[in-house]
Parts: structure tokens; C-alpha cells; sequence
């Protein structure tokens, strides 16, 4: 079953709002057998969201509009649906009731404004809204599916989750989709692509099975899709498809699905009862807040110290002063002597550093725009290693601390 979502506002098309709806409603619809292949924003526009209306659900089987169903002026959507399907505006009860309740809880009295969202087109189901005012709708017409929902990301997917994914999941949609998404760090899209080789050895042409190389700041992801009859036969098709890429392409291979590298070296930190510090100074705080955004980091981070200056490093992590002197703050001899020093000074197991240029200005021919030097430091050896990273500031920031934490996991586990 095929599915075309509609997401509606102005300030999408301006750009001043990301449309986040659009991946999560094409996601979770994917989850249930149904597949968007076409995605289209309007703007706050009568003639524009009816033509879209139209255009959807001539040649889609599953129609999912998100926004436009606020209380204030610009707010159309609700009158639009109206137009398109030939109805008007009846009072739902408990809309009714979930506003007043609503407005109760922030201990205040709904106006008339804040009522009138419980007027719903009449002939649809309502899609109830327990996390704000505006409900959504549901059109069911010869087997085809119009669904209405507000574009408040939060309320949208409690809609997508309550309502609308287990309703598929009753009906027969004839077709399972499964996704699995493989992470890696350190080997550009190109080699990867190499090293894998050619597909067909992957699957076969009419399988059900496609492989997606999908690059970023922090590396590549494969995304493996399957589509069968069955769950289990998807499944089956995407175990099959990734044991073999495992085989070729293993060691880059850090994590999977949602997984994110600082949760992958957080777990091995914590298995193995080993602490960590880190010293930071080109990626100024990156990788302790990665580190940080992992649910019980407190049993393993002991500290993080962003030591910019070379004054810092030698107040903050006792550099010698000589070693600026000799080497230059951005050297392998200041990575290790920041990650000796953040270890000793924190009594942790582990100290880790990164040193760098991050741009735009500042590098020279023997130290580039996108130097960085990255140290890890235990009670038994102290190195750093050197990378050259391509992009803007931002960029080579993220780049240099997703190869802090993969250089991490790969010294605490003995890897290549």
C-alpha cells in the first residue's frame, strides 16, 4: 500500500522550521507495510492544500496530513478538509472535554478560541489528542485512508502511535517492510562500497532486498530494507544481508539501528569497571556532552576539561610549557601530555584528548585546516594519533569527536 504525506506551513517552505514530521510519519507508516513514495509541503494556502489534497488521494492509497490545525488565523487545515470531502463542522464531546481538561491542568479557562478546536468535520472518525487541544481526523472512502493530524511534532506522533500504526497493524496492508541500519566510522563512502563489492552478492535482483549507503559527519550508515509477505521472511532476508556485509566490512562496523557510538563505548566502559577523562580542546566540550547524553555516564565519566588555551593546558593538565615551545599546541606531544594529564590529574583509567585546527584560519602547510591530534592515555601506554579532517568548523569538530570515541572503543578492545 502506498502512502503520500502532506505536511502544511508556511514556515516550512521558508525554511524557518525543519520538517522533522515528514521522516517520522514515513518511518512509523514503513513499520506497518505501508510505503510513502511521495512526500509534498504547501504552504497556508486554500488553493495550494486542496490541489494537494486532490493530487494525494487520486493516486495514493494512504493520505497523512500534519499541520494547520492550530487555533489562530492562519490555521486552515480544518476548513480545507471540510471543503474537500463536502461536509461541515460538528461538536465532538470529548474534544470538548480534553480542552477543558487541558486548560485545567495549566490552571486556566479555555476561551472560546480554544473550544472551537473541538469542532471536527462532520462524517470522520476523530483522532483524540491527550497531549493538546486540536484532534485529529480520519477518512476511510473505497478502501483508501485520509488521515489529519496536527503538526506539533509531539502530538503528531502520539497519533501516529496510538492510533493510526495499530490500525494498520489490524488490516492487511499485504506487505511487511523491515529496516536495519549499520553504523560505521572510518572508512569513507567510497571505500566501503569497495570493500563491499558488488551488490549482487549481497542479494538477488527481485528479492525484496535493497542496501542504502547513507553518509554523514560521523561516518556511513547501511540501511538494509526487505519487503516480504511475512515478517519472518524479512527478517530472515535482512539477517542473510547483513551477515554478509559483516564479513566484508566488520571492523567498521560499530553499532546498529538507533545505537550511537558514545552508548556502544559507555557500555564497554562501564563492563569492563574502567573510568574515563576527557581534555578537549579544538572539539571544546563535544565529546564529554555525547558522553554525557547516555542515561548512567556518571558510573564511568569521572570529568571532562575543555583547555583551550595553552595557558589552560598548562594550569588545567600540567602540559610543560616545553612542549608548546618544541611541538606546538597542535602535536602529538601535546595530545599525549593532555591525555596523561586529565588521567592523573582525574585518578581515572583513562584519559583521553583531541588538539587541533578546526578552521577557517589558522592552518599552514605542515599543519592544514582539519589537523587533529587525538590522544588516549591508561597506566600502561600513552599515544596519539593523527587525523586530517575535510569540512567547516562544525564539521571537523563532530568528525574529530566521533574519532575520539571510536579510537576509544578500539584501544579498550584490542581492534586494529
Amino acid at each position: 500500500m502506498n502512502a503520500e504525506i502532506i505536511t502544511i506551513g508556511d514556515e516550512l517552505l521558508i525554511g524557518q522550521v525543519v520538517n522533522t514530521n515528514q521522516a517520522y510519519i514515513a518511518e512509523r507508516l514503513n513499520t506497518a507495510g505501508v510505503f510513502a513514495d511521495r512526500m509534498t509541503t504547501v504552504g497556508d494556502a486554500e488553493g495550494k492544500i486542496l490541489s494537494a489534497f486532490a493530487e494525494a488521494w487520486e493516486r495514493s492509497g494512504v493520505v497523512a496530513v500534519t499541520g494547520g490545525l492550530g487555533p489562530t488565523h492562519d490555521d486552515i487545515t480544518r476548513a480545507c478538509v471540510c471543503k474537500f470531502f463536502g461536509t461541515d463542522l460538528v461538536l465532538d464531546p470529548q474534544a470538548l472535554e480534553n480542552v477543558r481538561r487541558i486548560f485545567l491542568r495549566r490552571n486556566q479557562e479555555p476561551k472560546k478560541i480554544n473550544e472551537e478546536q473541538a469542532l471536527v468535520p462532520r462524517g470522520c472518525k476523530v483522532i483524540q489528542n491527550r497531549l493538546g487541544t486540536a484532534p485529529g481526523y480520519f477518512f476511510e472512502r473505497s478502501g483508501r485512508f485520509f488521515f489529519v493530524m496536527p503538526g506539533v511534532p509531539y502530538e503528531m506522533k502520539g497519533m501516529m502511535d496510538n492510533f493510526i500504526i495499530p490500525f494498520f497493524e489490524k488490516i492487511d496492508t499485504g506487505l511487511v517492510i523491515r529496516h536495519r541500519t549499520l553504523k560505521t566510522t572510518g572508512i569513507a563512502e567510497s571505500f566501503l562500497a569497495e570493500r563491499i563489492g558488488d551488490v549482487g552478492s549481497l542479494f538477488s535482483a527481485g528479492s525484496g532486498v535493497s542496501l542504502a549507503f547513507l553518509p554523514n559527519s560521523a561516518g556511513v550508515r547501511l540501511r538494509i530494507t526487505a519487503r516480504a509477505p511475512k515478517i519472518s521472511e524479512a527478517e530472515n532476508l535482512i539477517r542473510d544481508v547483513e551477515k554478509k556485509i559483516r564479513d566484508k566490512a566488520e571492523r567498521y562496523i560499530y553499532g546498529a539501528d538507533e545505537t550511537e557510538l558514545e552508548e556502544i563505548a559507555g557500555n564497554i566502559l562501564a563492563s569492563k569497571k574502567l573510568t574515563l577523562a576527557v581534555a578537549e580542546s579544538c572539539t571544546g566540550g563535544l565529546i564529554a556532552d555525547r558522553i554525557t547524553n547516555v542515561p548512567g555516564s556518571s558510573g564511568y565519566f569521572e570529568r571532562g576539561i575543555v583547555a583551550y588555551s595553552n595557558a589552560s593546558k598548562i594550569h588545567e593538565l600540567e602540559v610543560p610549557s616545553s612542549v608548546f615551545e618544541q611541538y606546538g599546541a597542535v602535536s602529538k606531544e601535546a595530545a599525549e601530555a593532555m591525555a596523561s594529564g586529565v588521567r592523573i590529574k582525574s585518578k581515572s583509567d583513562i584519559g583521553l584528548s583531541t588538539t587541533g585546527i578546526a578552521g577557517p584560519g589558522g592552518g599552514t602547510a605542515e599543519k592544514p585546516v582539519g589537523l587533529v591530534w587525538i590522544g588516549y592515555s591508561d597506566r600502561e601506554k600513552t599515544f596519539a594519533q593523527k587525523f586530517i579532517f575535510n569540512g567547516q568548523r562544525r564539521i571537523i569538530k563532530e568528525r574529530a569527536a566521533q574519532a575520539a570515541l571510536e579510537l576509544l572503543r578500539r584501544t579498550i578492545l584490542k581492534l586494529e
